[in-house]
């Protein structure tokens, strides 16, 4: 009886055993299970503490994005608010600068009728310019002969005045010049001193005629001719050379001593002696009356 009690024990402790070792092996497989799910589960975790770090980087980032967003949408809500104030100043100002542009045009036609009315002035008042200044040419060209008319009479009045007064002081009027003879005897020096005092100078002979004219007041006459600075080369007094002479036969003769020249032999038509500078004799004066 114990022996099929044992055995029975035996037999319930084997089915216990071997249901305990199937439910060890059904456990140590669940737990290879659990170890492989902890695990997947623990790398999971890894992974999605990866994941979450990464997400929290990236939600940093995109809230730091979002602000700097957030700021740039303000500025540039700020930028559009401050160019629509412009714009509509802008708008402002172009309309009124429309305005003033159509009061512009109105100014720059009526400006443009304005020339041409001008422009017709201008020119008609060029044309009567031309006409006055044709007119004052005319004018200014007939005063001035005119007034060479004037002078001109002036002139002659002048000068018959002055020949008047000189006939009054014994001067000879002979083609275009005045003669005076003196009254009293000087030296040729004197003698052409006063005839500069007068005005005038000593005779200078430049023709025959004059020549003739001298002989007529029958005296010894200094006239205005001298070789004083050039032995031989004879001279008028207004510093000309003597071209045509009417020397008296055998004049000049003085040599040094004698420079002066003089009306001696009257009566010959060629008269003009060389004489002596110092030696006192009356002279005989000649003034220009015309150029």
């Amino acid at each position: 009886m114990e022996t099929v009690l044992l055995h029975r024990l035996y037999n319930n402790l084997t089915s216990e055993r071997n249901q305990l070792l199937t439910s060890y092996n059904n456990l140590t497989t669940k737990r290879e299970q659990l170890l492989t799910s902890y695990n997947n589960l623990k790398t999971e975790k890894d992974q999605l503490l990866t994941g979450y770090n990464n997400l929290t980087t990236e939600r940093e980032q995109l809230l730091t994005s979002y602000n700097n967003l957030k700021t740039e949408k303000n500025q540039l809500l700020t930028s559009y608010n401050n160019l629509t104030t412009e714009r509509e100043q802008l708008l402002t100002s172009y309309n009124n600068l429309k305005t003033e542009k159509n009061q512009l045009l109105t100014s720059y036609n009526n400006l443009t009728t304005e020339r041409e009315q001008l422009l017709t002035s201008y020119n008609n008042l060029k044309t009567e310019k031309n006409q006055l200044l044709t007119s004052y040419n005319n004018t200014v060209k007939e005063r001035d002969q005119l007034q060479t008319r004037f002078e001109d009479m002036t002139k002659n009045r002048d000068d018959l005045q002055r020949i008047l007064q000189d006939c009054r002081e014994n001067w000879v009027a002979f083609s275009d010049s005045l003669y005076q003879v003196s009254s009293e005897q000087k030296s040729w020096e004197e003698s052409r001193q006063d005839c500069l005092q007068k005005g005038a100078h000593l005779m200078i002979i430049n023709s025959r005629e004059e020549q003739n004219f001298t002989n007529q007041f029958k005296k010894y006459l200094w006239i205005g001719l001298t070789d004083s600075l050039t032995e031989g080369t004879w001279k008028w007094v207004d510093g000309t050379s003597m071209t045509t002479s009417y020397w008296n036969s055998g004049e000049p003769n003085g040599g040094r001593t004698e420079n002066c020249g003089q009306i001696k032999a009257y009566d010959s038509q060629n008269s003009w002696n060389d004489e002596t500078c110092s030696k006192k004799h009356f002279w005989i004066c000649e003034k220009r009356v015309s150029p």
